[in-house]
């Protein structure tokens, strides 16, 4: 353990923990660890790149998506080396600005998810409200300001936490509960006055609870224009441009909703309950958010097959060749 020293933060270190009563185990753990962070990248990075190289794909609601994934490996590769180190290679110990900084990371992209979820709750209200003026309303130059415009709030909102972790003092403790940096866990460490940390971090994740009621109130006027639809296939055929996102925002914001509930009201549960909520709350949306898209919006999946179909027909047609040559 790394001496601590109250006024030079460039000797402080954080130890990691992990997975509290598994640390014999960590290796074994790193499999499914490993697993999901790859299937999460190589998911992302496919959403990107289909997005970016197909034409027709280059629309508002495609465009969101994109932020989505971007926010998605964000989240992703923020708590990737610490994880994958502290399973994989037993690295324990983490830098305090290294700390800070990861912290303010997973922090950021986890709003910005929250702001992007939002839009596309507005995305999908223009699309069923006014459909023949949607293109005219969410234009691509509206769209990239909006990126902008949120990517500018959330970093102007977060970018306080490592300053305000910076300033506190840490004296003896600095064992952290978790395989990475998380704000509430770090400011637990510090011996002086750490109110305003206590006060602001709520304040910025309040912006997570803001988005939300956002998308519910959204999803309450789609709601009633679909109503006011007249035949059911109709209504139905609206219903289901709503439902890749309506998962998404399921697989956001039960798990952290869950894991700050536990946090803030089930204290006396085994540290192992809250690591473990913490964890699906940073790899689940990652994960999933690109297989709900591609199972259930149709131009996505239909260019996925049609990638794996082509590169099927080569791979045939080289074997075919190489056959004929012998």
């Amino acid at each position: 353990m790394s001496t601590l020293n109250d006024t030079n933060i460039e000797v402080l270190r954080f130890l990691l923990t992990g997975i509290p009563g598994l640390e014999k185990s960590h290796i074994w753990i790193s499999i499914p660890f490993s697993s999901v962070y790859l299937l999460s990248l190589l998911g992302n990075f496919t959403i990107l790149f289909l997005i970016k190289t197909e034409p027709n794909l280059h629309e508002p609601m495609y465009y969101f998506l994109s932020m989505l994934s971007i926010s998605d490996l964000g989240l992703s590769l923020s708590s990737l080396p610490t994880t994958l180190g502290l399973f994989l290679f037993s690295i324990h110990e983490i830098h305090a600005a290294a700390c800070f900084a990861q912290e303010f990371f997973i922090h950021l992209f986890t709003v910005t998810e929250a702001s992007v979820l939002s839009v596309m709750a507005f995305d999908r209200y223009v699309a069923v409200h006014n459909p023949l003026r949607y293109s005219i309303i969410l234009t691509s130059s509206r769209v990239i300001k909006t990126g902008v415009l949120l990517t500018s709030k959330n970093v102007l909102l977060i970018l306080p936490l490592p300053f305000l972790l910076q300033r506190l003092i840490y004296c003896h403790q600095n064992l952290l509960s978790h395989s990475y940096c998380p704000h509430q866990d770090v400011m637990k460490l510090a011996c002086s006055d750490n109110k305003v940390n206590v006060v602001y971090g709520p304040f910025a994740a309040l912006s997570t609870i803001l988005d939300l009621l956002f998308i519910a109130f959204s999803y309450i006027m789609i709601l009633k224009t679909i109503l006011g639809i007249a035949t059911p296939r109709e209504q139905l055929k609206a219903l289901n441009t709503c439902i890749s996102h309506v998962c998404a925002v399921l697989i956001f914001y039960v798990p952290m909703l869950s894991a700050a509930m536990l946090h803030r009201f089930a204290r006396d549960v085994s540290p192992l309950i809250h690591v473990l909520m913490a964890d699906v709350f940073l790899l689940v949306p990652p994960l999933m958010n690109p297989i709900v898209y591609c199972v259930k919006t149709r131009q996505i999946r239909e260019k996925v097959v049609g990638k794996l179909c082509l590169q099927k027909g080569v791979d045939q047609k080289n074997e075919k060749g190489k056959t004929f040559v012998k």
